[in-house]
C-alpha cells in the first residue's frame, strides 16, 4: 500500500513512500504535531495540515481532513512528482522538518506555530495565531504543489476566498478571519480552494503564513527574512524552555520528546493540560469508541504534575497545581472529571454527522459527557498531586490548604457510593477498586500533610475513614478463591488499574496477593508487552473492540520495577518504545495484532506513562549499580 513505512539501511531517518491517493487515509502514526501551547496542528507525512482548531485546542476546526478526506479541509505543500519523505523535530524543539526526496532533487519543509517572547517581537503587533510554513531547496530542482482548502466548523461552513492583492488571500467566516500570505502566485480553484505551483531550486526559500483573528483586526506578518526570524525565535524558545530539564539519565531522548509533547499540550494561558489535540480517532477502525479528548482531565493533570517537577520543570508543576485548584474552586467542594482550558465544566457531548469519520469510523463526537460523570478517584488525584508537590519543596497557601480539606471531607462523605470509575463506564455505577484506592490515597496523603501542619483536619476521623476504605478493598474487592484483587467489589473480573495498588503504596508489589493479581492481569489482558485496560467481555455499555492502552502497558513496567524484576521491566519498557512513530509520538492505543496506532494522537496519558515508568526504572537501575 502506498505510504508504508520503510527504514533505510544507512542509519538515516525513517523514510516514507508517497504520496497517498487523495481518498486514502494516512495511518494515525503518520501524523506530526506542532503548536504554541494554545493551538495544535496535525500534519501528515505528505505535508498536509489535516487538523487545526482555532482559536484554541478545543475550538472549531478549520482543517479536518483527518476525519473526512473530501469535506474536512486541509493545507498541503508537497512535490508534484513521486517522492520519499523523512521527518524530524529540529533538536530540542517542537518545530517540524520534513525532507522530500525526488529523482530530480530535494526540498525541506519547516512547520511551526511561532512563539514570540523577545521584546523585539512583543513590541510589535502580532496576529492572534499564526501557522508558518517554509519550503527550502536543498539540491537539484523539485516541482512544488500548494493546495489550500479551509473548511471551518468541521466542514460545515463553506467560504469564499477573496484576493486582497499584496495582503494575500482572505477567508472570513462569522466573526473570524484567516489570511493566507504566499511567496508564490496562487489561483482560485472554485470558491473555496487555492492552488499554486513553483519549481524549487537549490538555495530557494518560499514562506507561507496563515494569520488568524477573532473579534479583532487581523495583523498580517511579513514573509522573507522576517519569517525566518520568527521561525528561529520559536526554535530558540523551545530550546530555552527545555534547558530547565534536570534529568540526564537513561532514555533521555525519549523523555525529552515526551516532555516537549506534554508542554505543547499545555494551555499557556492557564496551565491546563489537554488529554490530546484530536477528536474521534477510533480505538478500533470502524468502531464506536471515538471520543473528543481536547479537554483537561483532573486525573491526567495530576499524574503529569509530578512528571514535570521530577524533571526540573518547577514552574510547570506550579502552573498545573494552580490550574487544578483554580478550576476546582468553581465546583468546590465537589469535583468534575474534566474541564475546558479555562476551567469551565460545560462539555456537552454531541454526535456530529457532517463528516464521514476517520476511515468511516463513526460517530464523531464533539464535547465529552465524561465531564458529567461521578468519578470518585479525582478527589484523591488532586490531594495526591498537591502532596507530591509539597514533598518536592512546594508551598501551599491557606486557601489551597482549605480546598484540600474540603476534598477530604467529600471523600469521607462519598467513598461508600458507587461511581463510573477510571474507565468512565457508561453503565450503572459500581464500587470500583481503583476509585476506592484513590479515596484511600487522598486521605492517607492528607494525614501526612496534617501531621506536618500543612493542612488542619480532624485527624482521628480521617484516619478512621482511611482504614475503613482499606478494609473495604481488602475484603469486598479481593477474591479469596483466586487470591487476587478484582476490578470492583463482589465481582470476578480484573482490569489494568488494579496494578496501581502497588504504585500508590497500598500494598507491597512483592506481596503474594499482588503478585497473583499481576499474573492474572497479564494472563487475561496481556498481549506481549502491551496490556488491554479490561477484558473483552467487560460491560461498559458500549460495543466491544479497542486496542491495548499504552498507559496501562507502562503501568505494568512500573509494577515489575516495584517488584524488583528490573531486567523484565527494562525489556518490556524497551519493547514499548517501539510503539512510537518515527517522531517518538505515542497514540492512546496500539493494535495488539499489528502494532498500528489507534485512538487520539498524540495522547498525553501515554507520554506521561512513559516518563513515569522511565524515571522509576532509571532510579531502580541506579540503586542496583550503587549496591
Amino acid at each position: 500500500m502506498p505510504g508504508t513505512f520503510k527504514q533505510e539501511n544507512t542509519g538515516s531517518l525513517p523514510q516514507f513512500e508517497g504520496p497517498l491517493p487523495p481518498e486514502e487515509y494516512p495511518a494515525i502514526s503518520d501524523y506530526a504535531l506542532i503548536g504554541d501551547c494554545r493551538i495544535a496542528a496535525l500534519i501528515s507525512r505528505d505535508g498536509a495540515v489535516e487538523w487545526l482548531c482555532l482559536p484554541h485546542f478545543s475550538g472549531d476546526s478549520i482543517f479536518a481532513a483527518i476525519l473526512d478526506r473530501q469535506r474536512g479541509g486541509y493545507f498541503s505543500l508537497r512535490p508534484a512528482q513521486a517522492y520519499t519523505v523523512s521527518r524530524r523535530y529540529i533538536s530540542g524543539s517542537n518545530v517540524l522538518e520534513s525532507i522530500f526526496r525526488t529523482n530530480s532533487g530535494e526540498i525541506r519543509l519547516i512547520d511551526c506555530v511561532p512563539i514570540l517572547t523577545d521584546t523585539k517581537f512583543t513590541s510589535q503587533l502580532q496576529p492572534q495565531r499564526e501557522l508558518l510554513r517554509t519550503i527550502e531547496g536543498i539540491s537539484g530542482h523539485v516541482d512544488l504543489q500548494l493546495e489550500f482548502q479551509p473548511r471551518p466548523a468541521y466542514g460545515q461552513k463553506r467560504i469564499h476566498i477573496r484576493e486582497r492583492g499584496r495582503l494575500g488571500w482572505a477567508c472570513k467566516f462569522g466573526n473570524q478571519e484567516v489570511y493566507l500570505r504566499s511567496a508564490i502566485p496562487l489561483h482560485k480553484n472554485g470558491d473555496d480552494m487555492l492552488r499554486g505551483e513553483v519549481t524549487v531550486a537549490a538555495g530557494d526559500r518560499f514562506d507561507f503564513s496563515l494569520n488568524y483573528t477573532r473579534h479583532n483586526i487581523n495583523v498580517l506578518t511579513p514573509l522573507g527574512s522576517e519569517s525566518q526570524k520568527r521561525q528561529q525565535a520559536t526554535v530558540d524558545w523551545w530550546r530555552s524552555w527545555l534547558q530547565q530539564m534536570s534529568y540526564q539519565g537513561a532514555y533521555h531522548e525519549h523523555i525529552e520528546r515526551s516532555i516537549l509533547t506534554l508542554k505543547l499540550l499545555t494551555y499557556g494561558l492557564s496551565g491546563a493540560l489537554i488529554a490530546g489535540p484530536s477528536s474521534s480517532l477510533p480505538g478500533k477502525i470502524g468502531g464506536v469508541r471515538n471520543w473528543d479528548y481536547r479537554y483537561c482531565w483532573i486525573r491526567d493533570a495530576a499524574l503529569t504534575l509530578t512528571s514535570f517537577i521530577d524533571l526540573g520543570f518547577i514552574a510547570e508543576g506550579e502552573a498545573f497545581l494552580g490550574w487544578m485548584l483554580h478550576a476546582t474552586r468553581r465546583t468546590w467542594p465537589k469535583l468534575r472529571v474534566a474541564y475546558d482550558v479555562y476551567g469551565e465544566t460545560h462539555l456537552h457531548e454531541r454526535e456530529f454527522r457532517g463528516l464521514e469519520g476517520y476511515r468511516q469510523s463513526l460517530p464523531i463526537r464533539l464535547g465529552n459527557a465524561a465531564g458529567e460523570q461521578h468519578q470518585l478517584d479525582v478527589y484523591g488525584e488532586v490531594i495526591a498531586s498537591a502532596y507530591e508537590y509539597v514533598l518536592r519543596g512546594g508551598k501551599l497557601d491557606r486557601s489551597e490548604a482549605r480546598l484540600l480539606k474540603g476534598f477530604g471531607r467529600m471523600i469521607c462523605e462519598f467513598w461508600r457510593k458507587p461511581d463510573q470509575g477510571i474507565w468512565e463506564a457508561r453503565d450503572a455505577p459500581r464500587h470500583y477498586t481503583h476509585s476506592k484506592l484513590m479515596c484511600w490515597v487522598g486521605l492517607d496523603r492528607l494525614l501526612v500533610m496534617a501531621k506536618t501542619g500543612i493542612v488542619h483536619v480532624d485527624m482521628q476521623k480521617i484516619e478512621a475513614e482511611r482504614d475503613a476504605i482499606a478494609e473495604f478493598i481488602e475484603t469486598r474487592c479481593f477474591d479469596t478463591e483466586s487470591g487476587t484483587f478484582m476490578t470492583a467489589a463482589d465481582c470476578n473480573e480484573v482490569d489494568a488499574s488494579i496494578l496501581l495498588l502497588a504504585r500508590h503504596g497500598f500494598i507491597d508489589a512483592t506481596d503474594p496477593r499482588m503478585r497473583a493479581t499481576y499474573d492474572r492481569i497479564q494472563k487475561v489482558l496481556g498481549a506481549g508487552a502491551l496490556l488491554m485496560r479490561f477484558p473483552e467481555g467487560f460491560d461498559d455499555f458500549l460495543p466491544p473492540g479497542e486496542g491495548a492502552f499504552l498507559i496501562t502497558s507502562f503501568w505494568a513496567v512500573e509494577y515489575l520495577v516495584l517488584a524488583g524484576e528490573i531486567d523484565a521491566a527494562r525489556e518490556r519498557f524497551e519493547t514499548l518504545l517501539g510503539y512510537a512513530n518515527d517522531l517518538d509520538l505515542y497514540a492512546e492505543e496500539a493494535d495488539p495484532e499489528n502494532g498500528m496506532a489507534l485512538g487520539n494522537f498524540p495522547q498525553a496519558f501515554s507520554h506521561t506513562g512513559l516518563i513515569n515508568a522511565a524515571l522509576l526504572l532509571a532510579e531502580a537501575e541506579q540503586k542496583e549499580v550503587t549496591k
